[in-house]
């Protein structure tokens, strides 16, 4: 393998705490780079954040 097939970026994420169910969970930032969506990991909770202009640094939510 080559070094450019070694090298991969990191996928971007949050941290959510789904107060649904009481658990912590990452959701990934999409292929776009327009939003990070994805699931809580017990009910299965769909949850979405939008990236838009001005956002902020902050990267742990809670979903509820």
């Amino acid at each position: 393998m080559g070094e450019e097939e070694t090298k991969r970026e990191p996928r971007k994420y949050l941290g959510i705490y789904f107060e649904c169910c009481n658990v912590y969970g990452r959701v990934y930032q999409n292929k776009d780079k327009t939003a990070y969506s994805g699931f809580c990991p017990r009910c299965m909770r769909r949850v979405s954040i939008k990236v838009g202009e001005g956002g902020t640094n902050q990267r742990f939510f809670k979903a509820y």
